[in-house]
C-alpha cells in the first residue's frame, strides 16, 4: 500500500540527527562534546519553575482555550508593546506547542497550492519542509558571506515572481547568527510592500542581540505591521526549550484560521507550561541579560580561536547563539584513507575520529560550511575547539 507523497517527500532534521548520535554516543560512555542542537544550556529561571508548580497544585490541569489562555495572550501583547513598540489585541495572538508549531500553522493559513515561499540561504533547516507541508514551493534566495549572509532589497525584488506570496525573515539568524540593521529592514519593507506579500518573521532569538539594535520589521510601519506574520516563543530567552511554548502576532483573519487548525490539530497546548510562560513574561529580562553577557564570551572566544587555525575561518556573529564555520580549504584533504568531500564528510569524520559533534552546511544550504553551536560551557568549548585544531593538524 502506498504511503503519503507529500509527507515522504520531507527529510528528516540533519541537526536533530547530529544530536541524536551525539546523545547516543554519550550515553555510551564516550567523551564526546557536541555543538549541534540550539538549546540553551542554562537552567530555566526558578520563578518560572515555581510558577509551573503552583499551577498544578491549584489544578491548572484541564482543557484551555485552544489559542491559548487569556492571561497568557495578554501578556504577550503587553511583550509585545513594552519591548518591540506594537500594538496588538488578545484576539491577534495565537499561542501554540512551540515556535515550530507555529511556523507551521502560519505556513498552512497563509498558502495554496504552488504559492511560493522565498528563503534566504544559509536557512534553518525546517522551513523548506514545512513550506511543502503546506503545499507551498519553497524558493532559495542565496547570500554571500562577504555581506554578512544576508540578502539586499535588490536580490528580494530580483527572486520575487508572480507566484512569490511569502517571505522568511530570520533575524537574530539560525544557523548564521547575522542581524539586520534598521536600514536594511527598511530597504527590505519597501519591497514588501511595492508586492502586497507577508513576512513571515521569525523573532525567536530577538534577545540574544550582542551589536545592534532589536527590531521587528512590523515595528516599521502600520502597512508593514498588517503584512507580517511574527513568530517567537519561550524556548531560547527563557531556556523553556522543553516546555513547547511559542506563539504568533498577526492580523486578525489569519490568527483565526491559525486558532481554528490547531483546535482541530492539537487542541491547546500545555495548561501547566503556559501558566509558567505568563510568569516568563512578566518576571523582567534580568535572566537574559545574564546569560546573554556569559553568550557574549563564549562567542567571542570561538570565534577567534577558529579564526586562529589555518584553513578555518568564521565571521563573528551579531546575535543568537551559532558560528558558521567556513571549512572549505579543508575540501580534497585526506583523513587517513578517506578525502574530505564536503562539509558532511567532514563533520562525520569530526565525530567519528575527534569525538566532535558539529552541525554540516548542505541542510542550511551552506556547502562548505558547518555550524558551531556556542550554547555550552566554556570548558566544552575549550575542549572541543582543542581537538578541532588537532583533528585538522592531522589531515594531508
Amino acid at each position: 500500500m502506498q504511503l503519503s507523497q507529500k509527507y515522504s517527500a520531507i527529510s528528516p532534521s540533519p541537526t536533530l540527527t547530529i544530536d541524536a548520535k551525539f546523545k547516543s554516543m554519550k550515553a555510551e560512555g564516550i567523551d564526546v562534546v557536541g555543538f549541534g542542537a540550539g538549546e540553551p544550556d542554562f537552567d530555566t529561571p526558578a520563578h518560572i519553575k515555581a510558577a509551573a508548580i503552583e499551577a498544578i497544585e491549584n489544578g491548572v490541569t484541564k482543557y484551555t482555550p485552544a489559542s491559548g489562555t487569556l492571561e497568557l495572550k495578554k501578556a504577550i501583547c503587553d511583550k509585545l508593546l513594552r519591548e518591540n513598540g506594537l500594538s496588538y489585541k488578545p484576539s491577534e495572538i495565537v499561542v501554540s506547542n512551540g515556535a515550530k508549531h507555529s511556523l507551521t500553522n502560519v505556513f498552512g493559513a497563509i498558502l495554496n497550492p504552488g504559492d511560493e515561499v522565498i528563503i534566504p540561504a544559509p536557512f534553518w533547516v525546517s522551513y523548506p519542509e514545512m513550506v511543502k507541508l503546506a503545499d507551498g514551493v519553497p524558493c532559495t534566495l542565496e547570500t554571500k558571506e562577504e555581506n554578512d549572509f544576508k540578502f539586499t532589497a535588490e536580490e528580494l525584488e530580483a527572486a520575487i515572481t508572480p507566484k512569490t506570496k511569502a517571505l522568511v525573515l530570520n533575524s537574530p539568524s539560525n544557523p548564521t547568527g547575522m542581524v539586520y540593521t534598521r536600514a536594511e529592514l527598511e530597504k527590505i519593507a519597501e519591497v514588501i510592500l511595492k508586492h502586497d506579500m507577508f513576512v513571515v518573521s521569525d523573532e525567536i532569538y530577538e534577545h540574544l542581540i550582542y551589536e545592534g539594535e532589536r527590531l521587528s520589521i512590523a515595528s516599521l510601519s502600520e502597512e508593514m505591521k498588517e503584512r507580517t506574520i511574527i513568530v517567537n516563543g519561550l524556548s531560547k530567552t527563557f531556556a523553556m526549550t522543553g516546555w513547547r511554548i511559542g506563539y504568533t502576532a498577526s492580523p486578525e483573519p489569519i490568527a483565526k484560521l491559525m486558532s481554528s487548525v490547531q483546535s482541530h490539530a492539537t487542541s491547546n497546548p500545555n495548561s501547566i507550561a503556559q501558566a509558567a510562560s505568563v510568569a516568563a513574561l512578566n518576571g523582567g529580562i534580568d535572566f537574559v541579560c545574564e546569560m546573554k553577557a556569559e553568550y557574549k564570551k563564549r562567542r567571542d572566544f570561538m570565534v577567534a580561536r577558529i579564526n586562529s587555525i589555518p584553513g578555518l575561518s568564521c565571521r563573528k556573529p551579531c546575535g543568537a547563539f551559532y558560528v558558521m564555520m567556513n571549512m572549505k580549504a579543508l575540501i580534497g584533504k585526506k583523513c587517513g584513507d578517506e578525502v574530505i568531500d564536503s562539509a558532511a564528510k567532514f563533520a562525520e569524520l569530526f565525530l567519528d575520529k575527534a569525538l566532535v559533534a558539529v552541525v554540516p552546511g548542505e541542510g542550511f544550504m551552506a556547502d562548505g560550511y558547518v555550524r558551531w553551536s556556542y550554547a555550552t560551557n566554556m570548558e566544552n568549548i575549550k575542549k572541543g575547539l582543542d581537538r578541532l585544531e588537532t583533528f585538522v593538524k592531522t589531515l594531508s
